[in-house]
């Protein structure tokens, strides 16, 4: 089972991504002090800005992480701690039911979608209806950018259940009628993904 925005489920039913151990466990990983001193997130974020346009609407933002590396971005996710993270840090960042209430889910509002590393948190039916849903805050012809992580990636993490490669996202994006743009291996050609855990699978399609 997996809950909104992802994740799968406790033997108590709880959404493993919901908690707020999981906010707690993506701001140690995120506060690491190697992370701080070296750039790394400068090939990812220079990677975002060529692919995005405009207004963003990033589903599954987490604590933010995405959200600091573009303008004009609005982050929705299910962990309400995340999201509490994500605001204290100054991003536009809303629990999906504050989401649903603010004046930015409005049809046709974003020129983007992002979805990264969401999709490999639920079962492949669940991971089309999630992006159904936010397709009508997408305009037409705007674009939607799915990241997902490579072997060595979806290992690292125990709330990962399946694993979407470019196979799996092509699936998703014809099951949506969306026109597939360009797939590509990033930031090192696909060979690396077993043995760098930050190679991502990357498909953007756009909406007709």
């Amino acid at each position: 089972m997996a809950d909104e925005l992802g994740g799968g489920v406790s033997a108590e039913g709880a959404p493993l991504t919901s908690t707020e151990a999981y906010a707690e466990r993506l701001r140690r990983r995120q506060s690491k002090w190697w992370k701080k001193i070296l750039p790394v997130q400068a090939p990812y974020r220079w990677n975002l800005r060529r692919v995005l346009i405009g207004r963003t609407l990033d589903v599954g933002c987490g604590i933010g992480r995405n959200l600091a590396n573009l303008e004009h971005a609005v982050g929705v996710d299910h962990n309400a701690a995340s999201i509490a993270i994500a605001k204290k840090r100054g991003h536009v960042a809303f629990t999906v039911e504050e989401f649903q209430a603010s004046s930015y889910a409005v049809a046709d509002a974003f020129d983007s979608l992002l979805f990264a590393h969401v999709l490999e948190h639920m079962p492949r039916g669940e991971a089309i209806e999630l992006v159904r849903r936010y397709l009508p805050y997408l305009r037409s012809g705007g674009r939607v950018c799915f990241v997902t992580p490579q072997e060595r990636g979806y290992a690292s993490d125990p709330t990962h259940i399946e694993f979407v490669d470019f196979e799996g996202l092509h699936e998703i994006v014809r099951a949506l009628g969306l026109r597939l743009e360009r797939s590509y291996s990033f930031p090192f050609p696909r060979w690396s993904g077993s043995m760098f855990i930050y190679n991502e699978f990357v498909v953007v399609a756009t909406l007709p």
